[in-house]
């Protein structure tokens, strides 16, 4: 093992290229989401954090940078006189400002800890490289990173390549894929301190840009659920806030399936993005709720709708952004009998797994 080695430190060139605007703007669209979109509340906070520490100078103020914001196309005070808005160009900045941050630096891998049918090879180039694998054609040969590697692992002096040296370009699939995913907006989401919805919100935006830019004959519908359930489109998303609700899981899933069914592809799939277990069901015009433990009136009608999905070949992968194991024992009966996955995330690794998880996903050929 040679441990670990230390280099000097080289601040980001790209960080240090930026404008004064640039370095303000992407702290002002961080800002625009756990502040749901109030500009006004996220222009105090960039007061605040400026006095404290001076991100701004004499020559460039917080004033100029709310005037760069007006001309850029940023925020507007038209609609309302006196009160600023983002506008349309700022949710799209957002949006990619999340893509950039959750799924900037990952890379494609073979590794992962559930399995996956594959329906063949892909025939879309992409940029990616991966490891060689058996089947792989000659064409696919990355011939420039492959002979560096074998100089690599085996010195220059006694030139060698080995199959463990090949890397390949990579493919996409050319399957479609619609997915809906579901984001909890129930009050435990920032409850004991701990806000969930932001994250919540950044995966959602990041996963949406992601579609409509690189796969955009796939479908992406985002539901948001609480004591009802309800469809928000991509442009709501940086709006999005948590109320006063309890967790209808039910609803969220009939209306999952309810989206699922009109949508004409094979591949469907529904993300799950919660930090709890269903408290609550609608019945009629009243609700029935109970917050203490698993109640099986309500556990029922749950499982019920994932056994559900699984005869109509949905799978529901379910995000739970929370560790207790009481609320893992619910996750763990609707996963069997569902027949999809289920991940017990940090809140840091989120979008990671969603992202692995979408890729994979939609390279099924469902029948």
């Amino acid at each position: 093992m040679l441990g670990y080695r230390f280099t000097e430190y080289i601040p980001d060139e790209k960080a240090q290229d930026q404008s004064t605007f640039d370095q303000l703007l992407n702290i002002f669209m961080q800002l625009m989401v756990i502040t749901s979109g109030d500009v006004s509340e996220a222009l105090q906070w960039m007061n605040s954090l400026n006095n404290q520490y001076g991100m701004t100078n004499d020559e460039y103020g917080m004033g100029d940078f709310i005037q760069d914001l007006k001309d850029k196309g940023y925020v507007t005070d038209e609609n309302k006189p006196g009160s600023f808005e983002i506008t349309a160009k700022a949710e799209r900045s957002i949006r990619k400002s999340a893509l950039e941050e959750i799924f900037g630096k990952l890379k494609k891998s073979g590794k992962g800890d559930h399995k996956t049918p594959h329906s063949g090879f892909g025939d879309e180039p992409s940029t990616d490289r991966r490891d060689y694998q058996f089947g792989d054609t000659l064409e696919q040969i990355a011939m420039t990173d492959s002979i560096r590697n074998a100089q690599i692992n085996h010195g220059l002096n006694d030139f060698t390549l080995t199959e463990g040296d090949l890397e390949v370009n990579d493919t996409e699939y050319k399957t479609q894929t619609s997915t809906v995913l579901m984001i909890d907006i129930s009050h435990s989401m920032i409850l004991y301190g701990e806000d969930r919805i932001t994250p919540a919100k950044k995966v959602a935006m990041a996963l949406s840009e992601l579609i409509t830019t690189k796969y955009k004959k796939d479908t992406l519908d985002i539901i948001v659920f609480g004591n009802d359930a309800w469809q928000i489109q991509i442009k709501d998303l940086p709006y999005l806030q948590v109320g006063p609700y309890h967790t209808n899981t039910v609803a969220g899933l009939e209306l999952a399936l309810d989206i699922l069914r009109r949508r004409k592809t094979k591949n469907k799939q529904i993300f799950m993005i919660t930090d709890g277990k269903p408290t609550c069901l609608k019945q009629g015009i009243k609700y029935y709720k109970n917050s203490f433990g698993l109640d099986s009136k309500i556990l029922n009608r749950t499982l019920n709708l994932g056994a559900q999905c699984r005869r109509l070949d949905i799978p529901v992968t379910t995000f739970m952004i929370a560790s207790d194991p009481y609320l893992k024992q619910f996750v763990k009966k609707f996963t069997e009998v569902n027949n999809g996955n289920a991940y017990y995330s940090d809140l840091k690794g989120l979008g990671n797994l969603i992202f692995e998880d979408y890729r994979r996903n939609r390279r099924k050929n469902y029948k």
